[in-house]
């Protein structure tokens, strides 16, 4: 149904003449006389009675007229669904514990009118083509994985780069520092069965394990974090990475500890991922926060891959 022809109608229905109805779509009588006729021919009714005095709704007009008034709102409804600024915000990240989520968080907190849509994709390449195809507005991850490259007009800036930390059990040999140079892991056992090929954290902890010559075992099953943090407890030769601001909570008697890397310490990098027709408000005023908050670390390591 041709709807400039519905919102023709309500607007004679409204004004009573033809004339005036025209004035206020600024398009001519004739054009008015042409919409409604056709839109009379379309529904095989007529809608007016015309007379001297104007134009009176006949019986099917005044059927009509609250279902042609519930169209052009659902068109509005339609047009404001996508408006820019009228949605909410979609921003993806690795997961809810881990920094990006803290980094969303923060802003949500400093923008508390801005309406955000958290999601989790499945790795950095599945939220890279998102992007791309307009089916989220942002992301937070680690790009461009390794052999690839980001989409013409996607885009990406380095806004975070989170220490990693040693986390141990209380028997681990390690246990009782505070801090360790990474090259100090050599020949410790790093336990890290979430790493998976094909996915940009697989691809960072790898490099990590090769620049220094630790030992990555990455045998799984992976379980999720609480049955891995339980193991690393219980082990004297297991370790684990973790993030700085990873969200992590543990029974008090497992006695785990984390433990500082330096000289240098290695970073995981977080960039923003963006497309550059993006049009939606609430995206500039994201990037502008994240930029203004980023310290990049003075003795920091990241793969030259990254960001």
């Amino acid at each position: 149904m041709d709807l400039e022809a519905v919102r023709t109608f309500v607007a004679v229905a409204n004004a009573g003449q033809f004339q005036e109805a025209a004035a206020e779509l600024t398009i001519t009588q004739q054009a008015v006389s042409k919409r409604v006729a056709a839109l009379e021919r379309s529904l095989g009714v007529r809608l007016f009675t015309r007379s001297a005095r104007g134009a009176s709704l006949t019986i099917d007009g005044q059927a009509f007229l609250p279902h042609a008034r519930a169209l052009l709102a659902a068109e509005e409804r339609a047009i404001a669904s996508v408006r820019p600024g009228r949605r909410a915000l979609r921003v993806d990240v690795i997961e809810r514990r881990l920094a990006p989520a803290g980094l969303l968080r923060a802003f949500h907190y400093a923008y508390p009118d801005i309406e955000l849509d958290v999601v989790t994709l499945p790795n950095g390449d599945a939220a890279v083509a998102a992007v791309r195809d307009g089916q989220i507005d942002a992301a937070i991850r680690a790009v461009p994985r390794p052999g690839t490259r980001l989409p013409e007009q996607v885009q990406s800036a380095r806004i975070d780069d989170e220490p990693l930390h040693l986390l141990v059990g209380p028997g681990h040999a390690l246990a009782n520092e505070r801090s360790v140079p990474t090259a100090q892991l050599v020949g410790h056992r790093i336990w890290m069965p979430t790493v998976a090929p094909g996915t940009e954290w697989g691809a960072y902890y790898l490099d990590l394990a090769a620049e220094f010559g630790l030992t990555l075992d990455t045998v799984g099953p992976g379980f999720g974090l609480e049955p891995l943090l339980a193991t690393v407890a219980d082990s004297t030769n297991l370790a684990t990475f973790v993030g700085e601001r990873t969200d992590l909570a543990w029974p008090a008697d497992w006695g785990l500890r984390r433990v500082v890397l330096t000289d240098p310490t290695p970073v995981y990098p977080h960039s923003l991922v963006w497309h550059a027709d993006n049009p939606h408000p609430a995206l500039a005023v994201l990037r502008k926060h994240l930029a203004a908050a980023y310290e990049p670390p003075a003795d920091g390591w990241a793969p030259t891959w990254a960001g």
